[in-house]
């Protein structure tokens, strides 16, 4: 290879190398500002789940009883929702969710139509938020990075890894394995962060255990 073939070449390679770079960092962004979301609505979700079994109080007694404990069987589900990993589990959670969170409104809704006071509607708000925030944890789990950002990162590995080779071929093969192996790695990182159920880091519901075992003791 010519001198000016190998600067050409090097100009390319710092090019491409400096493109995936760059892409392998905005995709790793991507997946722990996902990651960060998940957690941050895990938090929301115990903290609307403990204000609506404290607000439970200002229904009569026999509602609030009946709400209480539908929110600590309720609560069991979505602990149950973020520790689930097999597709059969995970529907069956997901089924009876659906079916406690139809009971949840069912029993605060004659209360407050029999007393439509300050107090009810306050009850009816905070399970309105209880609700709605399974909703948003559910829509975080679901945003996932894009196929075509990976696709694309792909591509570019692989241009980087034939350019690699090429230009590496005259000097052995002592450094020709380094690139893949660390693209592999970042890719497998990427690839965990952004698995909520799979993988080795997760989003464990730390906040909804501590809120069921300090229903358990009340």
């Amino acid at each position: 290879m010519r001198k000016d073939e190998r600067e050409d070449l090097g100009t390319v390679l710092t090019a491409i190398f400096t493109l995936l770079s760059l892409i392998i960092g905005f995709t790793f962004s991507m997946a722990v500002t996902r990651y960060d979301l998940r957690k941050n609505y895990e938090e929301a979700e115990a903290n609307a789940i403990g204000t609506e079994y404290v607000r439970a109080d200002l229904l009569p007694a026999a509602d609030a009883a009946r709400v209480r404990e539908l929110l600590r069987r309720y609560l069991d589900q979505r602990i149950a929702s973020y520790l689930s990993r097999e597709e059969r589990e995970i529907g069956q959670v997901d089924t009876d969710t659906a079916t406690l969170q139809a009971e949840l409104w069912s029993a605060i809704v004659p209360a407050s139509k029999a007393q439509p006071t300050v107090a009810t509607a306050l009850a009816v708000s905070g399970m309105n938020d209880v609700l709605n925030s399974e909703g948003y944890t559910q829509a975080a789990w679901w945003n996932r990075i894009p196929i075509a950002a990976w696709e694309l990162m792909g591509l570019i590995a692989i241009a980087c890894n034939l350019l690699h080779g090429y230009s590496e071929r005259q000097k052995g093969l002592s450094l020709i394995f380094v690139l893949p192996i660390i693209a592999s790695i970042s890719f497998l990182l990427i690839a965990d962060i952004d698995s909520p159920r799979g993988g080795l880091i997760r989003v464990l519901p730390h906040n909804l255990i501590v809120l069921s075992q300090s229903m358990k003791t009340q």
